[in-house]
């Protein structure tokens, strides 16, 4: 069963500093249709403008992870971690017992376009950690990269909860596969371009959220980023 999340459906806004659209219920958006699925709890498209971000602020008990887009985006934290987060990056904060940090566009001419994800950890209270990789364009042309796990399979970030998380860049055509266990679910974000997923049509910004496939089959439309989140 594959369910369609369509772009123009999700919360959010536009607030000049910031334009965030959300696809599960967040902050002001509430919807009960739509708050979360399986372990994965927030995806949060945002666009922030040049010399603008997000301030300091506290996080506990959630796995973050940032993915950039375009542009740059700076990252502090209470733990002393201080790091740019460029495209192909895959970067987790786990705020496990209690963390404080600040996202912060620096570029003076160009926005930061990126996806705000939250996973909620196996266990609450754990130590909070960072972690930061990059990931060559080549590992995922064409392919299903892993770049976040629970135990760090194949070099990707480890995460906090039995989850991966895999990218993959797809032009028109091209067409990856992934089996999905018994008793597994996934959800597919289109973070670019289009693509269609076991037939059906996903554009920018829409997702899926997949139970009781066997097989996914995923097809570039049009040229695109997609992210895949394989769940228990």
């Amino acid at each position: 069963m594959i369910t369609i999340r369509p772009s123009n459906q999700r919360g959010g806004g536009d607030y000049g500093w910031l334009n965030t659209r959300h696809t599960f219920s967040f902050d002001q958006y509430y919807d009960p249709k739509w708050m979360g699925f399986r372990s994965l709890r927030v995806i949060n498209e945002d666009v922030v403008v040049p010399s603008q971000g997000f301030p300091m602020h506290p996080h506990r008990d959630m796995e973050i992870i940032t993915y950039v887009l375009d542009g740059a985006l700076q990252h502090n934290d209470s733990m002393g971690n201080g790091s740019t987060i460029r495209p192909g990056d895959g970067q987790r904060m786990s705020a496990g017992s209690g963390v404080r940090h600040s996202e912060a566009n620096f570029s003076k001419s160009q926005p930061v376009h990126l996806l705000q994800i939250w996973i909620m950890p196996e266990k609450r209270g754990i130590e909070p950690s960072y972690a930061q990789k990059s990931f060559p364009v080549e590992e995922k042309q064409g392919k299903l990269r892993l770049i976040a796990s629970s135990d760090a399979k194949d070099g990707s970030v480890k995460i906090n909860q039995d989850a991966k998380l895999y990218v993959s860049l797809l032009e028109p055509g091209q067409e990856v596969q992934h089996e999905l266990t018994k008793d597994r679910h996934a959800w597919v974000q289109v973070a670019k371009g289009a693509i269609e997923l076991n037939g059906k049509k996903l554009n920018q910004g829409d997702g899926a959220a997949v139970s009781d496939e066997a097989k996914l089959t995923l097809k570039g439309t049009a040229t695109a980023e997609i992210l895949l989140f394989d769940l228990a």
